[in-house]
Order: C-alpha cells, then sequence, then structure tokens
C-alpha cells in the first residue's frame, strides 16, 4: 500500500495489484472466477530479453503457467475489484508486473492485441471507480503498454530502490534521470520510494525533491530520518513539488556518468521563480553484460569537478520573464553559499560518489540602479525554490520623497543605517514553514510576514537576507510577505 500521512490520519490509501491479479495472475479453478473465462497461459520471452536478463521467476512461470482473466472478461474482472476496493475506501491502485502480458499473446492476437485489450480494460475500470484517476503504472516500459496507455497519469521511470544493495544507488538515480527524457513528454514520472533512514538517504531524497515526482518511503515502522524527512514535507503532509519532470543538463546528454569516470549527472527543473540543478557524482556501478546484474565496476571511482550555470535550467528565460537581463543569484542548499552571477558565468562544484548539491539559479530583478532582490525559497528544504508562489515588486517612487507609508519610522530606518525613503515593496507569496531566504543588493528596511513585522538578518557581504516563517495553521497556506527595499 501508499500512503500520505496528514496529522497522523492516512488520507488517501492505493492497494497493490498486478496487472494479472498476482505475480501468478488468478487461480483459474477458485470458486467465483468461473465467468473470467481464466486459463493457465505460459510466457513465452524474446531473445533479446533472455540474452540482457535472464529472470528465475519468468522461468518458473514459462514452466508452471499464470493464470490468465480472458482479454474480452478482463474489465468484468478489474471492475469487480476496484469497485470492492473503492467500497472500502481505496483511493486507487498501483498496478504492477505490466510487462508480463506481453509475453502471453498467443492464442490471443498476439502481444499488441493482448496489451492493448488489458490496458483498454484497465483504464476504463480507473475511470469509472477513482474519479481522480488514481493509477500508477509499473514495470510497464514494454513499447506495447506505453503506447496502448492513453489516461494513465504516472509511470514509474526505473528499476526498484535496493536498500541492501550497494550497488544501485548511483544506477537508480542516473536511470530515473535518462528513462524521465522519454517518459516525461507523456506522463508523470515516479522515482520510486526509498528509506529515509539509509546511507544513501540524502543522495536519494535529493533528486526525489528536485524530480518532479511524487515523494514517498518505505521505512519499516518505527525506522525513520525526521531530519531528513523534514526538508522533503511540510508539516500539513505536502511537498515543494518542481514544476516539471527532472531531466538531464543538456552536457550531460550523451554522457555516461555512471561509467566514464568523468562525468558528473547533472538534472535540472524550474519552480514557479526559480530553476534548480542537482548535481550528483554516479560513477562506480552499472549493469554488467557478463554477470547479468548491476555490478559495482569501479572500487574507488575518483573525486570529480564540473560547473553550472543559469542555461544549465532549460526553461529559465521563461520563468524569469521577458525583462530578464541573464543575471542570477545561486545558492547552494549544502554549503549554503550564495553567488551572484553575471550573464554566461558559471560555479564550480566537486563531488565525491554518491555526493550531490543542489543549485537554486534564482533570476534577478534590478528594481532600481542600485538595489536587485531575487527570492530564493525556504533555505532548509532540498526544492527550497518550490516555496515561492508568487513575486510582485510595487514601485513607490511617485510618492513624496520621505513618506514611507506610515509604515517606517525615521528612527527605525536610522537604526537600520538606511536614512532613506523606501524606492519599492516586494510582494511574496511563500509555502511552508521555517528559514526563508532571498537576495537583496541594499539593506530592506523593513519585513512583515502575515501584516505583522518581523525580524529579519543580512548579510551585507554576500546580500543574503533571512527571516523566519512560522508554522501555518491552515494546510496549503501561503505566508504573505513583504520586503521594503
Amino acid at each position: 500500500m501508499l500512503w500520505m500521512m496528514l496529522s497522523n490520519a492516512t488520507m488517501y490509501v492505493y492497494v497493490w495489484h498486478a496487472l494479472a491479479g498476482y505475480w501468478g495472475g488468478v487461480k483459474p479453478a477458485a470458486t467465483g472466477m468461473e465467468h473470467y473465462d481464466t486459463a493457465l497461459a505460459y510466457p513465452v520471452q524474446s531473445p533479446g530479453v533472455i540474452g540482457n536478463q535472464p529472470d528465475v521467476a519468468m522461468d518458473s512461470l514459462s514452466v508452471h503457467g499464470l493464470g490468465l482473466v480472458h482479454p474480452k472478461k478482463v474489465f468484468n474482472f478489474y471492475n469487480e475489484l476496484h469497485a470492492y476496493l473503492a467500497s472500502c475506501g481505496v483511493d486507487g491502485v498501483k498496478v504492477d508486473v505490466q510487462n508480463i502480458i506481453e509475453t502471453l499473446g498467443a492464442g490471443h492476437g498476439g502481444r499488441v492485441s493482448l496489451t492493448r485489450s488489458y490496458n483498454q480494460a484497465l483504464e476504463a475500470s480507473v475511470a469509472r471507480n477513482f474519479p481522480d484517476n488514481g493509477c500508477i503504472a509499473c514495470m510497464c516500459h514494454n513499447t506495447d503498454a506505453i503506447y496502448s496507455a492513453k489516461q494513465t497519469a504516472v509511470v514509474r521511470a526505473s528499476d526498484d530502490f535496493y536498500p541492501r544493495d550497494p550497488a544501485s544507488h548511483t544506477i537508480h538515480i542516473s536511470s530515473v534521470a535518462y528513462n524521465t527524457l522519454f517518459l516525461g513528454e507523456f506522463m508523470q514520472p515516479d522515482w520510486d520510494m526509498f528509506h529515509s533512514l539509509h546511507p544513501a538517504a540524502e543522495y536519494h531524497g535529493a533528486a526525489r525533491a528536485i524530480g518532479g515526482c511524487a515523494i514517498y518511503v518505505s521505512d519499516k515502522p518505527g525506522n525513520h530520518n525526521f531530519d531528513l524527512l523534514k526538508k522533503l514535507v511540510l508539516p500539513d503532509g505536502s511537498v515543494l513539488r518542481a514544476q516539471l519532470p527532472g531531466r538531464p543538463t543538456l552536457d550531460s546528454l550523451f554522457a555516461d556518468p555512471a561509467r566514464d569516470g568523468t562525468s558528473l549527472l547533472k538534472i535540472w527543473n524550474v519552480n514557479k521563480c526559480t530553476g534548480v540543478v542537482g548535481v550528483f557524482n554516479c560513477q562506480g556501478a552499472g549493469w554488467c553484460k557478463i554477470e547479468k546484474k548491476t555490478r559495482i565496476h569501479d572500487q574507488t571511482p575518483g573525486t570529480l569537478t564540473g560547473s553550472v550555470c543559469a542555461s544549465d535550467v532549460d526553461c529559465i528565460a521563461q520563468v524569469a520573464g521577458a525583462k530578464w537581463n541573464g543575471e542570477t543569484v545561486v545558492y547552494a542548499y549544502k554549503s549554503g553559499e550564495l553567488v551572484r552571477l553575471p550573464k554566461g558565468a558559471s560555479v564550480p562544484v566537486t563531488l565525491k560518489v554518491l555526493e550531490y548539491e543542489l543549485f537554486h539559479f534564482c533570476p534577478i530583478d534590478d528594481i532600481a540602479s542600485d538595489i536587485s532582490f531575487a527570492p530564493i525559497g525556504l533555505l532548509d528544504m532540498f526544492n527550497a525554490g518550490g516555496a515561492m508562489e508568487q513575486v510582485e515588486i510595487h514601485m513607490t517612487s511617485d510618492k513624496a520623497p520621505g513618506h514611507c507609508d506610515g509604515e517606517v519610522s525615521s528612527e527605525l530606518a536610522t537604526s537600520l543605517g538606511e536614512n532613506r525613503p523606501p524606492t519599492a515593496t516586494i510582494s511574496l507569496r511563500v509555502r511552508g514553514c521555517g528559514r526563508f531566504g532571498a537576495y537583496s543588493s541594499k539593506r530592506p528596511l523593513k519585513c512583515t510576514v502575515g501584516n505583522a513585522g518581523t525580524d529579519f538578518d543580512y548579510d551585507s557581504a554576500t546580500g543574503l537576507l533571512t527571516l523566519t516563517l512560522p508554522v501555518p495553521g491552515e494546510e496549503m497556506y501561503r505566508w504573505p510577505v513583504e520586503i521594503q527595499v
């Protein structure tokens, strides 16, 4: 089962089943199965699949058979199953083992016809019983399944998360990024669950945060790293999901960041007001054609150095708007460094294997000749910029000099070292709570959160402005934040 938690209450429940029912299908002789015209079918795999990845489970099914519901009756099967689940309060299904159907086409018009029949029946039943299109497709990368799915919106983009296999973690991140390049064009890729209490948990969590995918963990009850989970999930149970499926940057497209010994993997995404590039050292492991499994081929992969720039975020210009001059500030999540970058400039990054860094690129608004501003977001969240919902700049140049709308006294302005009237008020909408950050080339005159004045810190060396957002009392609440400069 998959679930999302909110205030210790389960909001949504999904139930797992295979496309054929269970791993071995259904039991043809079972009471109540007569009207489905079930029969044993024997999978026939292609030579290419057998040559690339032999599978003991498939070998067993080829001998003992799989209980297959007749394709003309499979809608009734799904509909009765899903109607029962819906009556129990279930919100959707995760439909696994979908690739098995392509091996069972004999006697049913071939694999294309059989796969299409099963997918059409599945989607019709999901539409009838789960109004929110509650279906996650899994093990469905065979061409017929992808082309037959017309309504299913969420698709697993990778092999499983294997907590006990050290060779699997780097190649998992590499695989989901490159698979998303294709799958993300027509479905919402799912980068799989992971364990929050695991040596590679931060590595996996950082990737999920910028992957634009659902975020869930398969922790053993009581075995949780809440410090990590708080970087992914807000107190109301929601996440700061990026706007697009995470994809490799242009300079990563034709590199091999798992094997070539020289390349870092860079994954880009956008939020409403910012862009983000995650950099991962994925070297050292990959699929072995001889052993037919993922294995570590380099026990001591080297430390690698690369660079990132704003143009790595493919849609950064659309996020910034037509008046953007190309300048950004970049906030590095792990190091906490904030750097202002001229157009075309880059910053270096050096990582060991299983290390990562998240770079948040924030387009700069030039408010006046000597005042520039860029919102960053929640500094302690992996996807910091996902907290930013809206930015509006209201100029005060038409107001009488020396007037501050009654909001900033001359004594306060003097105490802040700024004996000047405000140039503009920046109105923000920010989701979540915790340490909020923005770049300002000048120290702000005043900051308010929810119409109440608030303390803030300002680092004149970097331009980093920080303040604290309280925990909101409502779900999905967006704090009104005003910064007067």
